[in-house]
């Protein structure tokens, strides 16, 4: 996709893992050596992004079909590192089961620490670290997908790579994408990133708990967000505390059962 963030890496160096699996039991790297001159690169760049791009909204397409098929809800988290994500799943899944049959997809670029913490919870996991790319495409929850097994009328947690710029780019066949946001970020986030924002669905607003000590105003941080997309609806939560969880664990049961 663009080489200056390893997007268009090829698919070996991507590697699908559980919880204390051997770490080089699933990748084969290789040399791919290119000669390219440098106007062949310039004028071919737009043509092999859209190629990119049809390509996995394809795969997604087929990944939503089987979502629906099995009436799976799946809820595609992204947001910068730090703000909070995986914690907050931990809380969510905690909440949920186990009256719900919840399974995650992690993505990290290295390290199987956040799927170990997710295991932890009792949900099944795949950690799918992604090398030098900067986010999940649709092939690799495709890929997954065939590890987890999933039941009928279960939820599916996607726990995008922490960026804030391709996972807007790429559709997963998600029903929805949740952006997070910490107050340690600074209100101007969906100033900054506005595809992001412009592509999710909902955005919770996350470690409020921390408000007294930072410089952070929920209120601009809601305006600005609503300036690039007026559809999103808001959470204000603290995944480490439990503030306004009960609010965000209502609407996810809401969504299981309409």
């Amino acid at each position: 996709m663009c080489d200056t963030c390893g997007c268009s890496q090829p698919p070996e160096a991507v590697t699908y893992r559980k919880p204390g699996e051997d770490p080089h039991g699933h990748t084969h790297d290789h040399d791919h050596p290119h000669s390219h001159g440098q106007h062949r690169h310039e004028s071919r760049t737009i043509a092999v992004e859209t190629d990119v791009l049809a390509k996995n909204n394809l795969i997604a397409a087929q990944n939503r079909g089987y979502f629906d098929a099995k009436n799976i809800l799946t809820l595609n988290f992204v947001s910068s590192p730090g703000s909070g994500k995986t914690t907050l799943l931990e809380k969510t899944i905690q909440k949920l089961t186990p009256k719900h049959k919840i399974a995650v997809i992690e993505g990290d670029q290295q390290t199987l620490r956040d799927a170990e913490r997710i295991e932890a919870t009792g949900a099944p996991v795949i950690q799918v670290n992604t090398g030098k790319g900067c986010h999940l495409d649709a092939d690799m929850i495709h890929k997954s997908l065939h590890e987890l097994s999933l039941p009928d009328n279960s939820i599916l947690f996607i726990e995008n790579v922490g960026n804030l710029v391709c996972p807007a780019l790429f559709d997963l066949g998600e029903a929805m994408k949740v952006v997070v946001i910490s107050v340690t970020e600074g209100e101007d986030k969906p100033q900054k990133y506005p595809h992001m924002f412009d592509a999710a669905d909902i955005c919770v607003i996350n470690k409020t708990d921390l408000l007294p000590y930072v410089d952070f105003d929920v209120e601009k941080c809601r305006q600005y967000a609503l300036e690039v997309n007026h559809h999103l609806k808001f959470f204000e939560v603290s995944a480490t505390k439990g503030d306004g969880l009960n609010d965000w664990i209502s609407w996810v049961k809401e969504l299981v059962s309409s």
